[in-house]
């Protein structure tokens, strides 16, 4: 007898989020999450990592595009994130036609992103700051790869 019952989020992919808006968000896809992400509803992907890290998921906008999902890139080098990313980024999610999955490698450059985008939009500095810090928060890490990211956040 067929569920009624949605299929449950993927939640074993790498540091998975479902944001309050929706929109939901994670490290780096595998060859079989396109059809996941299809199941749950999934029908535009943004992808903040590089195609070039060793990690990324090859040939991607053509494994999702067979599952109907529309693909937006928008690299974002680890050690130089900008103002001009967001914009894109922003823009990106604007024009997205929903659901919306938004991953990178690890959720880094994601969450942050967020958060400036949550700030802007007047979420408070709390809780945009524990909405990031579920998966990562480089103002609290003495990592020299965190160095860009605060500065970015600091704006």
């Amino acid at each position: 007898m067929p569920s009624d019952k949605p299929p449950a989020d993927p939640d074993d992919i790498r540091n998975w989020q479902r944001r309050p808006d929706g929109i939901t968000t994670s490290g780096r896809l595998q060859p079989d999450d396109p059809a996941r992400l299809a199941a749950i509803g999934v029908r535009h992907v943004i992808n903040l990592a590089l195609d070039s890290h060793p990690e990324a998921l090859a040939d991607e906008a053509s494994l999702l595009g067979r599952h109907g999902i529309a693909y937006t890139h928008i690299p974002v080098p680890f050690d130089a994130p900008t103002q001009e990313h967001v914009a894109a980024f922003e823009a990106a999610l604007e024009a997205a036609e929903g659901p919306v999955h938004v991953h990178c490698i690890m959720n880094y450059r994601v969450t942050a992103f967020f958060y400036l985008l949550d700030r802007a939009r007047g979420l408070s500095e709390a809780e945009a700051t524990a909405r990031m810090a579920r998966v990562w928060d480089p103002r609290s890490s003495d990592e020299p790869a965190a160095q860009p990211w605060k500065s970015l956040l600091q704006g």
